[in-house]
C-alpha cells in the first residue's frame, strides 16, 4: 500500500500530531469538515492499513495514534510537491515560498541564517 497522504489523510494526521493519540470522537470535533463518524473511522483505517497510524483499545473505542512522523512527512509531502510542480528543483520550490510568502524579517534572518550553516557545511565536507 502506498505512503503518500491523500488531502484528508492529512487533516487527520495533523489532529493525531497535535493531540499525540485521539479516538475517532475526538478526531471528528477538530476536523474542519463536518464528516460523518464513520468516514473518519475509515480515513483512520485507512491509515492504519498504510503503517502511519497505529490503534490501542480503550473500553468499547480505539485510541489511534501516529507512527508517521510530521517531519518525515513534510519531507514526502514537500519532495512530491518539487517534483511534480517544480520540475525536481529545490531552487524553484524555496524562491516560490520567499517569494509569496508574507516573511518577517526575523522569519527571513533565521532562513538566511540556515542557508548559510548548509554552505558552511558542504564548505567543510
Amino acid at each position: 500500500m502506498k505512503k503518500t497522504l491523500t488531502a484528508r489523510e492529512m487533516d487527520v494526521m495533523s489532529i493525531l500530531w497535535e493531540l499525540e493519540s485521539a479516538t475517532v470522537a475526538e478526531v471528528n470535533e477538530r476536523l474542519e469538515d463536518d464528516l460523518a463518524y464513520t468516514t473518519v473511522l475509515t480515513v483512520l483505517r485507512i491509515l492504519e492499513s498504510k503503517g502511519l497510524a497505529g490503534r490501542t483499545r480503550e473500553g468499547r473505542a480505539h485510541r489511534y495514534h501516529p507512527l508517521l512522523g510530521r517531519r518525515e512527512a513534510g519531507r514526502t509531502v514537500l519532495g512530491r510537491l518539487r517534483d511534480k510542480v517544480f520540475a525536481g528543483s529545490t531552487e524553484l520550490l524555496v524562491a516560490q515560498l520567499v517569494t509569496d510568502e508574507k516573511l518577517s524579517s526575523a522569519e527571513v534572518r533565521r532562513i538566511r541564517a540556515l542557508l548559510d550553516q548548509r554552505l558552511e557545511e558542504e564548505e567543510e565536507g
